[in-house]
């Protein structure tokens, strides 16, 4: 082998392990941020291989691989008509926000029930369960703390919620509760109650800061009032004690210190007066304000009760109206499997009947065959074998035909004369009475055959016409 050979395989050698080279390279594969890689195959770790994040060798030929997104999924849910537990229907319509769970015990289920299904075929999946989950935790809780405390009705919801959409792969990130709102106006009675009460609360508080407002507005100008007066009769003194020398100004300081002290309680009495005037008015404000929000709040309730005594009716009478469906249904299904019972039985009987006479025709047949073959394939033969065998049972039947006549008495008028060759009248009677019964040979005839000749041929006119002396034989009563 020469160099130049040896230089091309030493290439195609380098060349295969290139190959090789870049295609277990290929096969290398690195799991982005937002997603899952999923290998599958033969992994020997369960079902599938969950990767979040890092990267991993996926063999050929024994395993695959695929990729779950991570993005979050967002499902809007409009429950309506939802029952509580005081059965009242309550419409929450929300907001979920899901996607696949990137935990290690959660993304096994992911692969297993999610893996190569689209973004609006996950979404359907999560919203069944959502809706059915919404409405237990629903069910549960009373309007009162489905309205006042979100916060618990939202942590039952993410609990909830969260468990089972964990068993599918995937987590719940946020709930947002739009709106809260039922059919018969409970919440909104509600929320009108808590208004005005709050409504009363603010009017009487301010009602008690304006009357303190006044009476101490009015106990300043009263302490002011008195203050001055003070004053004034400080300086009419001091100038009195100034005049004391003469009589004329001790008369005249006296005047005014008694003017003053006058004017003080008139003012005194002025002060207290608007005092008691202002705290009557804000407290007769205030009464009136009270009641008018009493008065608000007792209509309030009474609208309250209304809507919870036509809720109650609602719901009882819906109770009702199901139960008589349900019922009504029962009967019906039951009347259906009685007729369905019944026509059953009656289609067995008949089929039974019909089957019975069908294998009787066949058995029949099957002798009617066997014996054609016994006559050697003559039909005629055969038939006058049956009717040999059945010959005593017609002899029978035509002697049971007057059997049991019975005759009690037979009177015969007669002038005595006798006819050649007819007999007398008892005889011809009794002769027409055995003729009454079909002969064999009118039974063979009426069949288009003629009477075999072992079995008696028809006789003759002497046969049919008995003599005078066989008439004289069978009734010799009237010879005598």
């Amino acid at each position: 082998m020469g160099a130049g050979s040896f230089i091309i395989i030493l290439a195609g050698f380098i060349g295969l392990l290139f190959l090789m080279l870049l295609f277990f390279i290929a096969r290398y594969k690195r799991c982005p941020s937002d997603q899952i890689l999923v290998i599958y195959g033969r992994t020997g770790s369960g079902s599938a291989r969950c990767l979040a994040g890092g990267a991993a060798f996926v063999w050929p030929v024994i395993q695959a691989y695929e990729y779950l997104d991570l993005s979050p999924i967002s499902i809007d849910v409009d429950l309506q008509g939802a029952l509580s537990k005081q059965n009242i229907r309550v419409g929450v319509p929300s907001r979920f926000t899901v996607a696949v769970s990137n935990q290690e015990g959660v993304m096994l289920n992911a692969a297993e029930r999610l893996l190569g299904k689209s973004i609006t075929e996950i979404r359907d999946i999560a919203k069944d369960i959502i809706f059915g989950q919404l409405r237990l935790v629903v069910a549960t809780m009373d309007i009162e703390e489905i309205n006042s405390d979100r916060d618990k009705f939202l942590t039952n919801v993410s609990n909830n919620v969260g468990s089972e959409l964990r068993k599918i792969g995937l987590q719940l990130i946020n709930v947002n509760v739009t709106d809260i709102h039922d059919e018969s106006g409970y919440i909104e009675a509600l929320g009108k109650e808590a208004a005005a009460k709050a409504i009363n609360e603010a009017k009487k508080i301010v009602a008690e800061k304006n009357r303190d407002g006044s009476v101490g507005e009015a106990e300043a100008q009263r302490d002011q009032r008195i203050k001055v007066a003070a004053a004034d009769a400080e300086a009419k003194i001091g100038e009195a004690n100034a005049d004391a020398n003469s009589t004329h100004g001790k008369n005249e300081a006296a005047v005014r210190i008694a003017q003053s002290n006058a004017e003080r309680r008139v003012r005194e009495a002025d002060a207290q007066r608007l005092a008691t005037a202002a705290e009557k008015i804000q407290a007769a404000k205030a009464m009136e304000e009270s009641y008018q929000a009493q008065r608000e709040a007792e209509q309030a309730r009474a609208l309250l009760e209304k809507a919870t005594k036509e809720a109650d009716a609602i719901v009882q009478a819906e109770i009702a109206k199901r139960e008589v469906e349900i019922q009504a249904d029962a009967e019906a299904e039951r009347l259906r499997r009685l007729a369905k019972g019944e026509a059953d039985a009656i289609y067995a009987k008949r089929e039974a009947e019909a089957r019975g006479i069908l294998e009787i025709l066949n058995r029949q047949a099957e002798g009617f065959d066997r014996i054609v073959k016994a006559a050697n394939g003559n039909t005629r033969d055969a038939v006058l074998m049956v009717i040999a065998d059945k010959l005593e049972e017609l002899v029978k039947t035509q002697v049971e035909a007057i059997k049991n006549i019975k005759i009690d008495k037979v009177t015969v008028w007669e002038n005595g004369q006798q006819q050649e060759g007819n007999g007398n009248s008892t005889s011809r009677f009794v002769s027409g009475l055995y003729k009454s019964v079909p002969p064999l040979s009118d039974l063979f005839n009426m069949a288009g055959m003629d009477l075999p000749a072992y079995l008696g041929a028809k006789g003759d006119e002497s046969d049919e016409n008995p003599t005078e002396e066989e008439n004289r034989t069978s009734n010799p009563g009237h010879d005598a």
